[in-house]
């Protein structure tokens, strides 16, 4: 249905829900999601479906623009085996996988898809969104990789390996289980936050450019930075990780005084090392 929104510009809006359900065997599942503008909320839950809801919002500036628009920009859902992909198509997709969008004033209409997706909580998760919203998953426990350029990235309740990177927004992962397998957490403009579990043996690494600081600036974050260090080397005397290596990265700008990182495990919660190594590097 389209109704009209008054005068803003896109003053036409037509929305709509899409549910699909895919059963997957027993054997590895992987999802994929690709995604521009839009959030992506995925949840593990007790079965063998992947269940979308979807709601697909369409603004124009005239119902000619919304019509046009629908024909431009595809949803494509499927399934290949054991790997159920969603995959958003639009004129401004380059061949190389990027990006090239002109803005909803010379296209004059923007397409927004929200992904509420369940899963079984081993599913491998590849997720990517580009613009205007966040990316959130909770209660899985498969691989995952993850990427955001305009938002944050929430893990909750995860006991998985993999990689997440935010470009311009917050990481923050919080798991039921330590990883196991090598994992990497990372953003260019905004705070990286990991929290693990008691019992923790693992490589963690730390680094933060500050190249674009003041010099000022460099010191008190070394500071920081250092207190951290010094209080995991105390841990790492006690017992040495040898389990998997944990990285947590920030390229911290000037625009992003504010933001910071902090790690924080069990040694934190009790006063004691929990075991494990920390590298303080940079580049």
């Amino acid at each position: 249905m389209a109704v009209c929104l008054g005068a803003s510009g896109l003053d036409v809006e037509e929305k709509e829900t899409i549910q699909k359900t895919f059963n997957l065997a027993a054997a590895a599942r992987e999802l994929r999601i690709d995604n521009i503008d839009g959030a992506i909320h995925v949840a593990g839950q007790a079965g063998s479906d992947i269940e979308f809801v979807i709601e697909k919002t369409l603004r124009a500036e005239s119902r000619e623009k919304i019509d046009f628009a629908r024909q431009e920009v595809k949803l494509d859902l499927s399934q290949k085996e054991n790997v159920v992909q969603a995959y958003v198509d639009a004129p401004w997709r380059c061949r190389d996988g990027g990006i090239n969008y002109r803005g909803w004033r010379f296209h004059g209409y923007r397409v927004r898809f929200d992904f509420e997706v369940k899963v079984p909580p081993s599913t491998r998760l590849f997720l990517r969104t580009v613009n205007d919203g966040e990316i959130r998953v909770e209660n899985t426990a498969g691989e995952f990789d993850i990427e955001n350029v305009n938002g944050g990235i929430e893990m909750t309740e995860i006991a998985g390996s993999g990689r997440a990177y935010a470009l311009n927004g917050k990481v923050r992962a919080v798991f039921s289980q330590n990883p196991k397998a090598e994992s990497f957490f990372g953003s260019l403009n905004g705070k990286v936050e990991a929290l693990f579990r008691e019992g923790l043996s693992a490589d963690l690494l730390f680094k933060r450019d500050l190249s674009s600081q003041p010099s000022s600036d460099k010191r008190a974050a070394g500071r920081e930075i250092c207190v951290q260090e010094r209080r995991f080397l105390r841990s790492a005397r006690r017992q040495r990780g040898s389990g998997a290596e944990v990285r947590c990265v920030q390229r911290k700008h000037s625009r992003a005084q504010g933001t910071k990182m902090t790690v924080r495990g069990a040694w934190e919660q009790r006063g004691r090392g929990a075991g494990g190594h920390v590298s303080n590097f940079f580049k």
